[in-house]
């Protein structure tokens, strides 16, 4: 029967490690760059930046990485992640990696050189080569890696160890990673601007923006997640998920509604401090109502919104049960900017034409 691939790396490693031992009088030792295998496998869990944990087809292997191991061509090592490692014997009796490689990117994205901003966080498990899920003392932000991102601070990036990323916004709405350090920059306190001295060139789409206080203005359009608050609207866009900001200023006068499910276009722009801060939200909404609304006999009921609710229609459960207000009739939005579920509010409301109850007025409690 053929011996597997990892046994042959075992009995080499074995051979040299006793040659050394047997001829004291001409010593053998393997240089820290001579290759004697090299391996294919995925990375576990575990690794560190000393330490690369491998699965492979033949088992588990530990490999230790130092100065000495070039890791430029794939220097994310994040669980799940196929790699092929060149292996020498270190004198210290353990397999040694001489360079790491995994699979190339491509970029074809512009970036805004103008606004880049520093945030300190970990990196979270779900991250990959492409896209790192950074876990910020302001909550969890998507930053993707490309070919020009400069990982020259550290040696390698892995779960958990905290780092400082020079990021900007792309043409594809993503943050982009300019640089990461596992050192702070220039001595720069955490979420603060690290100037604009960084110059990235990338592929230029043209695309012409409006401007919200000089800061360009795009749209996407996906639908409304679970992760969705007052102030943070989670969006699932063909791109991934994004996330966007809910500030006092943003006109959510066509998009209110930010229930599960809800489909939405929302214009925005990247603000100073690294995250995407909403303009206005559009949602699917009927046309101007033609239905006569008998406002002599407005009533006011308090309930919380429901799941099922829509820019159409409010779904509020309350205490004798769930009713449905139509919202083509809304005069005014208090104490808050969207509804989310099981968000408290009280609402006058009035009959239509149509037999529908029709929302006049929603105060939030």
């Amino acid at each position: 029967m053929k011996r597997c691939g990892f046994a042959k790396i075992c009995v080499t490693v074995c051979l040299v490690f006793l040659m050394a031992q047997l001829l004291p009088v001409y010593p053998y030792q393997v240089k820290a760059d001579e290759i004697i295998a090299t391996v294919a496998g995925t990375i576990a869990s575990g690794t560190t930046a000393e330490l690369l944990k491998l699965s492979t087809k033949d088992g588990a292997m530990e490999i230790k990485m130092d100065s000495g191991t070039d890791a430029s061509a794939s220097k994310v090592l994040l669980p799940g992640k196929k790699i092929n490692v060149s292996l020498s014997h270190g004198s210290d009796g353990f397999l040694h990696a001489v360079k790491i490689t995994g699979d190339a990117q491509s970029n074809e994205v512009t970036l805004d050189a103008s606004s880049i901003s520093t945030v300190t966080g970990t990196i979270g498990d779900k991250s990959s080569d492409s896209l790192l899920y950074f876990k910020t003392e302001q909550g969890e932000m998507q930053i993707k890696l490309d070919v020009t991102t400069s990982l020259g601070g550290c040696a390698v990036l892995v779960p958990g160890k905290t780092y400082y990323i020079s990021c900007t916004r792309g043409s594809d709405a993503y943050m982009h990673a300019i640089s990461i350090t596992d050192a702070a920059p220039n001595g720069q306190p955490n979420g603060q601007s690290a100037g604009t001295g960084i110059t990235t060139t990338v592929q230029n789409t043209g695309t012409t923006l409006p401007s919200v206080n000089n800061a360009a203005v795009m749209s996407v359009t996906g639908t409304v997640t679970e992760r969705t608050k007052e102030s943070l609207l989670y969006l699932l866009t063909k791109e991934g998920e994004m996330q966007f900001v809910i500030d006092s200023n943003a006109d959510t006068s066509r998009g209110m509604v930010l229930t599960p499910g809800n489909k939405l276009t929302v214009s925005f722009y990247h603000g100073s401090d690294a995250y995407l801060h909403a303009v206005g939200i559009t949602g699917i909404k009927d046309s101007a109502s033609s239905v006569e609304i008998d406002m002599s006999g407005i009533a006011t009921v308090t309930g919380t919104v429901g799941e099922k609710s829509s820019e159409k229609l409010l779904y509020l459960n309350t205490s004798g049960g769930q009713m449905e207000l139509k919202l083509d009739a809304v005069n005014s939005l208090n104490n808050c900017k969207v509804l989310v579920k099981d968000k408290k509010l009280t609402v006058t409301c009035a009959r239509g034409s149509d037999a529908y109850m029709h929302a006049i007025d929603i105060t939030a409690n």
